[in-house]
């Protein structure tokens, strides 16, 4: 290809519209162009970089066993109704109604079709293993689209769906796509970080994330350097997570005043000193319009994610100061779950068993004293629902865990039969009895793997991409166009001679100056670029530029040749 016949329209100022380095650069190197909020349009380079990103997923996929297909992105939205997601993922849902006013959904994802499909074509145990994929464009209506292809309502995505006879079977298929995901990310030149992963609207019995570290990462993943405990700080838990050791009650409940209290730290200062650690938080949430307490210790935090696993649902809302008094009879800073019965109350696992601590008493300017959970609290159920900081103990080995910033890229599920049985995905099984098959979901955002790759390998000039995915692989840089001249001609043979070599590479044909030639195949990010001058051809020399290493000057005659052996170096 030549930069004349092709279009890379590079862009010296950061549009207004792009917030993190590797946004900026998309757009700065003619990559992509915005059409509106969460729309883009992929422009030549940017497209064939993505493709490349595709051809990796495709051959990993096939070399897992997956079968590919192609679902309809437009969707009955009875079939959402029949799993339980019509109302559960309403918010990101796009509806759409037909010339006959008949509804329809954009597909966000294709659970629902693919079991649809099995449940008409598979019957027997002997049919199965099958695990499915497609790479297809997905919509979901983000409240906020932000950082280019990070978060956008439309975007391209690999997802995939196992069904085995037997859980035994989905576990190997799990591992099977756990391990392709690994060779997927290290050859598009990504550190991606397996870590463990809440289930969230997906359900089901365990998933894990594969997390691309980056300070502009909208996720947190909690780790441990000791022991390679990794996990979503959503699904993470550390040794201050487990209960406390049991406390025994030392005296009755007693009232006492506490006007103008109404946090944690109001109630930990003079006159009253109760450390935060001795308090009982009292939150209260609305699930289908009817409250449920949560408690935690005053010194943690609520992980929103766990007590979603815990409700089952993830249509809950902290309810207003006036619903909690219509509910409770007290204001929030004095609230309590002491003599509830008519609510449920989720306690967290550390204050199991616990004794002496203080709550609200549910009348506003008042406190309750020497409150013991297992005596003083009808607890429905004690869970982990705490959010875990950095330097807590690792749950495994007890070394300090850190905390990181990451852009998620991949995630796989374990669904279990949720789908099937809501579906009628059913099989016969050895014995002749009908059974569910037993499900896994597997999905890797596309375009924003693409992007994560920006984010995670560019410098102060530029995209650095890795070879695998770049969308030349080298970029051939005459300094003078003149026609018939020896630079020109030098540059047309090496052109010509990597095409031979089914090398991926762009002779930048422009009448420029040297000085904006390389700067923009710095930007672009080619791997390596061959320039050829009137100086050092004069000596019979020709410059390579790896993106990321140190000039190589070159005989001319040896270019070819040193260009092939840097592909295969890294290859």
């Amino acid at each position: 290809m030549r930069w004349t016949e092709t279009l890379i329209p590079t862009l010296k100022e950061t549009p207004a519209e792009a917030e993190i380095v590797s946004h900026k650069l998309l757009l700065r190197a003619g990559l992509i162009r915005k059409l509106t909020g969460g729309l883009y349009t992929f422009l030549p380079l940017g497209l064939r970089a993505l493709r490349k990103v595709e051809q990796i997923v495709r051959e990993e996929m096939n070399r897992a066993g997956a079968l590919e297909v192609l679902m309809p992105a437009l969707q009955p939205p009875d079939i959402w109704q029949q799993s339980g997601r019509y109302e559960a993922a309403r918010d990101v849902l796009f509806k759409v109604r037909d010339r006959a006013k008949k509804e329809w959904v954009l597909g966000p994802t294709h659970e629902e079709v693919i079991t649809s499909l099995v449940a008409g074509e598979i019957s027997s145990y002997r049919q199965m293993p099958k695990n499915f994929y497609q790479i297809q464009t997905k919509f979901r209506d983000e409240i906020r689209p932000r950082f280019g292809l990070m978060r956008a309502k439309e975007f391209v995505m690999k997802d995939a769906y196992s069904f085995d006879a037997t859980d035994e079977g989905a576990q190997a298929s799990y591992r099977k796509m756990y391990d392709a995901y690994a060779r997927i990310f290290q050859r598009c030149g990504l550190k991606a970080i397996p870590v463990e992963a809440d289930t969230g609207v997906m359900g089901g019995k365990f998933s894990h994330e594969f997390m691309v570290p980056a300070e502009t990462g909208e996720n947190e993943v909690v780790f441990c350097e000791g022991c390679g405990y990794a996990a979503n700080v959503e699904k993470a838990s550390s040794k201050w997570s487990a209960p406390s050791p049991p406390q025994a009650p030392s005296g009755a409940v007693e009232r006492f005043p506490t006007p103008g209290v109404a946090t944690i730290e109001d109630l930990a200062r003079p006159p009253y000193g109760v450390p935060a650690s001795r308090q009982i938080k009292t939150l209260v949430f609305l699930v289908e319009s009817k409250p449920v307490l949560v408690l935690l210790r005053g010194d943690d935090q609520l992980n929103e994610a766990k007590l979603a696993g815990v409700l089952g649902t993830i249509t809950f809302r902290a309810a207003e100061s006036e619903e909690i008094h219509a509910a409770l009879g007290a204001h929030p800073g004095s609230l309590g779950a002491v003599g509830v019965t008519q609510y449920p109350v989720y306690a967290d696992e550390r204050l199991r068993d616990t004794a002496g601590m203080t709550t609200g008493a549910n009348a506003d300017g008042y406190h309750l004293r020497n409150v013991a959970l297992g005596r003083d609290i009808a607890v429905t159920r004690f869970a982990d629902l705490r959010l875990v900081r950095a330097g807590e103990p690792c749950p495994h080995c007890g070394q300090p865990l850190k905390v990181q910033r990451a852009i998620e890229v991949g995630h796989v599920f374990k669904l279990g039969t949720k789908y099937s049985e809501a579906l009628n995905a059913l099989f016969l099984d050895e014995t002749g009895k009908q059974q569910p098959a037993v499900m896994g979901c597997y999905g890797i955002g596309v375009t924003r793997t693409l992007q994560a790759i920006i984010e995670q390998s560019h410098d102060d000039f530029g995209i650095i991409w890795p070879m695998s995915v770049a969308p030349y692989t080298v970029c051939v840089t005459p300094l003078s166009v003149v026609p018939g001249s020896d630079v020109l001609r030098r540059a047309e043979e090496i052109y010509a001679a990597l095409s031979a070599q089914q090398v991926d590479v762009i002779l930048d044909d422009r009448n420029e100056r040297p000085g904006v030639k390389f700067k923009d195949s710095e930007l672009v990010g080619f791997p390596i670029r061959v320039a050829i001058g009137e100086k050092s051809l004069a000596k019979g020399e020709v410059e390579i530029k790896p993106r990321a290493g140190a000039l190589l000057s070159v005989k001319a005659d040896e270019a070819v040749a040193r260009v092939l052996e840097l592909i295969r170096q890294a290859a």
